[in-house]
């Protein structure tokens, strides 16, 4: 029995838990509430996803109609007989099994393996698992089409039933699908649910919805508790209530659910916990905090207490138990490795900091506490946290969800990962801003940082500018080569649409994408087009943007804004070609077409020049060191050699320095006493010492002992060990 059964409903993601419930039973753990938790959505595929899932299936479908569900539905004794080996191979079981997917002839294929013609160039470059990992991708993609076709229309992996959730100013859509019978995925959801909750017996319920397309399930879960478990408590909270359900005012909510909560959940659901489970000295529902609930039969909104939410310092390591973590599945939809860091691998999620420390993105909801309220973390909290979870979970690859990870704590987080000698891997959203140097990138991708992921989004220097982003094209390019050149992988968010963007905008944006690509300094990306959110400057200043809002009465979810740009320009017509040149540009090809090529209308030629990103590129980083600079070095420790070299009668002793890193054995010579001085700094450098050195002591240092600094720290011997681990932090 637990006081709390936290559930994230179905879908999310197949490879990895959303981290929202391991947050707050985190939290729990802290202040000794018993909580447990469980993914729904992964625990709906892997029964439907199995041999009795498939049998049940393909007897309870309707008669298929396409030439391409009717060919499933024919080889339907093949995908019973391998769905089970398939998915075991996907949780990470049974390796050997990939010589027989790659093999060709084991799997039965269907429409999703036509692109395979395609792609067939790109799995040379691909290990044998990955191409394996790919084509039972493909294969349960096949799956998931005859489920739509056939099954239930509002099926997919990564969501259910998006389109009631999106937009959704009125309950009406929602709430008539509830009134219906209960379809064919979420039988298997309830039942997973009743059994749950026969188990754990919890006195309250919260159901994290984080996306449009876990609304749904999460009124059907909650529907579920209210006709079958009377007595248990239901409340949501998760990002779908934060930004979307800001304004609610529906009573008939509240036959589903008796406490909706917003923003960080922490406090909210210890309140909710005390009033559902404390009979002596109850708290009233007047001290709650940020909670939605039904009074009088009207909705109101409570947010008295005097209690101030926790600090990130105090909310606990997040605790993944309970979470069938060796059953999740790793899929690879598309030949790219960065791109597949979302669908591969199982990644413990933990964020450097609460909220953006930027926080000016006309586009992004700067006004709500999420964004807004910055906080962050101190890096050696932060790895103690890693450590936990390391030992909780066996798993040793890090995701940092952080809207924006600050520079500085990366830094930071880095040091402190090289200095405890870690073994992690990990990657992280970034602005790409100035402050990565190529020092400060040798440094990330030296603590186990593989890659990131940050906006690039119109790449215009006009629109970045009234974006507030921040950053010019150029800055992004040398940014991205920095990252690129020490080994980190660099995905980009592309936006197409924002207010006022012109045509000729757009295809110089595309330009700008084909040469960051075809210069190898970007490795994926997705196009979104712009979408006007209620929280954002463009949302709440319409005016000041171009932009035209379509204003709907508000009852229950406001967010996504329909609008009109003054500009008039049809965006939607360029969503095919954007996104289709991208996925060629990713897989390394077709940079030689002229944009044209990617539209089937007439485009304006583009005005960007053809070696625009080239030019940004040679332009070197500054030399200017500041006095407060941070001075490290990340490399062992050397041999030496006493050398006695002699010129016209004289004779001086020489050291010679021998270093041996991962890749390569390099020397250099100093003069003995320098040499004695070098020796000693490096030892007091390193990142293994607690003491930070900037370089105004280093500079006095030597100059207590020798003359002219500029010309030792510029010499080429130094200038080596720049290259190998002696790295200037500004």
């Amino acid at each position: 029995m637990k006081d709390l059964l936290l559930i994230t409903p179905p879908f999310t993601q197949l490879n990895t838990p959303y981290p929202a419930t391991a947050y707050i039973k985190g939290f729990l753990n802290t202040k000794n509430i018993s909580a447990f938790q469980m993914d729904l959505g992964i625990e709906v595929i892997l029964e439907l996803f199995s041999k009795k899932g498939l049998e049940d299936l393909f007897a309870k479908s309707n008669q298929p109609n396409s030439p391409n569900i009717q060919r499933i539905f024919a080889l339907k004794e093949e995908y019973i007989k391998t769905i089970d080996a398939v998915i075991s191979f996907l949780q990470g079981n049974n390796p050997t099994l990939a010589r027989q997917i790659c093999s060709g002839d084991f799997l039965p294929e269907a429409f999703r393996f036509e692109q395979l013609d395609d792609m067939e160039w790109a799995f040379g470059s691909m290990g044998m698992q990955d191409k394996a990992k790919h084509l039972a991708t493909l294969y349960l993609e096949d799956l998931s089409d005859f489920i739509v076709e056939c099954i239930d229309e509002n099926f997919g992996f990564s969501r259910y039933a998006e389109r009631l959730g999106r937009s959704a100013n009125s309950f009406d859509d929602l709430y008539s699908h509830l009134q219906k019978n209960p379809t064919y995925i979420d039988t298997i959801t309830l039942r997973i649910l009743n059994e749950k909750i026969q188990i754990v017996q919890p006195k309250l319920v919260c159901i994290s919805v984080p996306f449009p397309g876990n609304l749904y399930s999460a009124f059907r879960c909650a529907q579920f508790i209210k006709n079958n478990f009377p007595d248990v408590k239901t409340s949501m909270g998760g990002g779908f209530p934060n930004t979307e359900l800001r304004s609610l005012t529906d009573v008939r909510v509240f036959e589903f659910f008796d406490f909706i909560t917003l923003d960080d959940g922490e406090l909210p659901l210890q309140l909710l916990h005390t009033f559902c489970h404390s009979d002596e000295g109850k708290i009233s529902s007047n001290e709650f905090k940020r909670t939605f609930l039904l009074e009088n039969n009207k909705v109101v909104y409570k947010n008295n207490t005097l209690q101030k939410d926790y600090k990130q310092s105090e909310v606990g390591t997040p605790d993944y138990s309970d979470l069938l973590l060796d059953k999740y599945i790793s899929v690879i939809e598309i030949a790219n490795p960065m791109h597949s860091l979302w669908s591969d691998g199982r990644w413990n999620k933990l964020t450097m900091a609460h909220g953006c420390y930027w926080g000016k993105c006309t586009f992004c909801d700067i006004s709500l506490d999420y964004i807004k309220v910055y906080e962050p973390i101190l890096a050696k909290t932060l790895v103690d946290r890693m450590e936990e979870l390391i030992v909780q979970t066996g798993e040793n690859g890090f995701h940092f969800v952080d809207e924006a990870a600050p520079p500085a704590l990366m830094r930071e987080l880095a040091l402190e990962i090289i200095k405890r000698k870690l073994v992690v891997t990990w990657w992280t959203n970034i602005r790409f801003e100035k402050s990565f140097s190529q020092d400060l990138c040798i440094l990330l991708k030296a603590s186990g940082c593989i890659a990131v992921s940050g906006g690039l989004e119109v790449a215009s220097d006009r629109l970045l500018e009234l974006i507030k982003k921040g950053v010019t094209v150029e800055q992004v390019a040398q940014v991205t080569r920095n990252f690129t050149e020490s080994g980190i992988m660099v995905h980009a968010y592309l936006m197409y649409g924002y207010p006022t963007q012109t045509i000729q905008e757009t295809v110089d944006s595309l330009e700008m994408v084909r040469q960051l690509f075809e210069l190898g300094i970007l490795q994926s990306g997705f196009w979104h087009q712009f979408a006007m959110t209620a929280h954002s400057p463009v949302g709440m200043f319409p005016d000041e943007f171009g932009v035209i809002p379509q204003n709907n009465e508000i009852t229950f979810a406001n967010n996504d804004i329909q609008f009109t740009d003054k500009t008039g320009i049809d965006h939607d017509q360029f969503s095919f070609g954007l996104k289709k040149s991208l996925f060629n540009y990713m897989h390394g090809i077709c940079f030689d077409y002229t944009l044209q090529d990617w539209f089937d209308f007439k485009i304006p030629k583009t005005t960007v020049k053809p070696d625009f990103i080239y030019n940004s590129l040679q332009k070197e980083e500054s030399f200017t060191i500041k006095p407060s600079a941070k001075i490290v070095w990340i490399g062992g420790s050397p041999l030496t050699e006493i050398l006695t070299k002699s010129k016209k009668g004289n004779s001086w002793e020489i050291m010679k320095m021998i270093f041996h890193d991962k890749k390569e054995t390099f020397e250099i010579d100093f003069e003995k006493q320098k040499g004695d001085w070098l020796l000693r700094t490096l030892e007091s450098i390193s990142v293994h010492n607690d003491k930070k050195t900037t370089f105004s002591i280093l500079k006095t240092d030597f100059e207590n002992n020798f003359e002219n600094f500029e010309l030792f720290w510029y010499s080429k011997p130094i200038n080596t060990l720049r290259n190998f681990g002696l790295l200037v932090f500004s």
